[in-house]
Formats: structure tokens, C-alpha cells, sequence
């Protein structure tokens, strides 16, 4: 049975409890027709892992695999020509499930979910592997190591967003104040 790390509900309000860590099993999972399984090769922290462990993120859950960003290797696909492409494929993992076209945001909210700790998305990286739709997965960068690619997605979709939706300003002409710079975010905003 392959294993991972979730948090441990434990008595206390939020913002003030810090919820433990513990080691839970998982059920052996084959990949559907267009469901690959990754073997986890590395798993990122970001700010939103802290704030799931002090219950201040929305749908915090236990017993849900942690951590949102990832990367591995194709082990195994399911049946359909898009997974069997991956196959062997070292990857990284779409931290933002169910936003596939449309550049300004996920098409429909009640679709999308992040990765990671919450009763929204069951599924996380801080595991020995994750089965996972293949089309939440794009070909890790030959220049990173496992750890440097694991390190880009969340990080990088928050950025996008940022800039590109959310401050009105991506446009010809226009300037984008980056704040903190020295963060991740606001490094991979500039």
C-alpha cells in the first residue's frame, strides 16, 4: 500500500491550532482509461500548506494527502492514447485541477480545486505516488532537477493569475507593481 502525510485533527481554533502530522495508508489504485499513476520523485511547501495546518484555508481536511505541487515519473496509464503518451515521462503536476482553457480563470468554480489537504481535492503530493487525469500533467524542464521542478507549479499559477487577471494592468503599455519581491510568487510575477 503506497503511503503519505496528512494532518491529525487535533482540539483548537483556527489560527491558533497547529495540526500534527501523521503517515496514513492509501488505497492501491490503477489508472483509468485516461488516468496516469505518477511515482512521486518531490513535493513543495508553499504558504498555503501553513495555513491548511492551522486550519486557516477554506475545506481543510484530515486524513487528505498534503501539499499541492509535485513531480515524478510515469509509471503506469490507463488505456486511452493521451495517458499511454506519459508513459516513462518524468513530470510535473497541475496543482489547479479543472481549469483547462480559458486564460482569465477557471471556467466554472465549482470545478476547480487545488491540490492538497482540503475536502475539495482528495488528492496531494506528499506521497509515494498519486493516480491522477493525464491531462494535469505537463513534461518536466530536462534542466531542473526533481526538486526544482516540483518547486514551479503552485507558485507559478498564482503568479499568472496575479498578473494576468487579477491586476487589470497586462496589458501593452501598461506597468504591474510587484510587491516582496524576494518571494516566490513576486519572483516568478517579474
Amino acid at each position: 500500500m503506497p503511503t503519505a502525510i496528512a494532518i491529525r485533527k487535533i482540539d483548537g481554533k483556527p489560527g491558533s491550532v497547529y495540526y500534527p502530522l501523521e503517515k496514513i495508508s492509501l488505497p492501491d489504485t490503477q489508472p483509468k482509461e485516461n488516468e496516469v499513476l505518477v511515482r512521486l520523485s518531490a513535493a513543495a511547501l508553499n504558504h498555503r500548506d501553513l495555513f491548511v495546518r492551522q486550519h486557516l484555508y477554506p475545506g481543510t481536511a484530515f486524513g487528505v494527502t498534503l501539499l499541492a505541487d509535485g513531480s515524478g515519473t510515469v509509471v503506469s496509464t490507463g488505456s486511452s492514447a493521451q495517458a499511454k503518451q506519459w508513459l516513462n515521462k518524468k513530470v510535473i503536476l497541475n496543482p489547479g485541477t479543472g481549469w483547462k482553457d480559458d486564460p482569465e480563470g477557471p471556467e466554472t468554480a465549482s470545478s476547480y480545486a487545488i491540490l492538497g489537504g482540503t475536502k475539495m481535492n482528495p488528492l496531494g503530493t506528499l506521497a509515494e505516488s498519486i493516480v491522477i487525469d493525464a491531462g494535469e500533467l505537463e513534461e518536466a524542464p530536462s534542466h531542473l532537477t526533481a526538486v526544482e521542478a516540483a518547486a514551479l507549479p503552485l507558485t507559478g499559477l498564482t503568479a499568472w493569475r496575479a498578473v494576468m487577471t487579477k491586476s487589470g494592468n497586462a496589458k501593452k503599455g501598461r506597468n504591474i507593481l510587484v510587491t516582496g519581491i524576494g518571494g516566490g510568487v513576486a519572483l516568478m510575477a517579474l
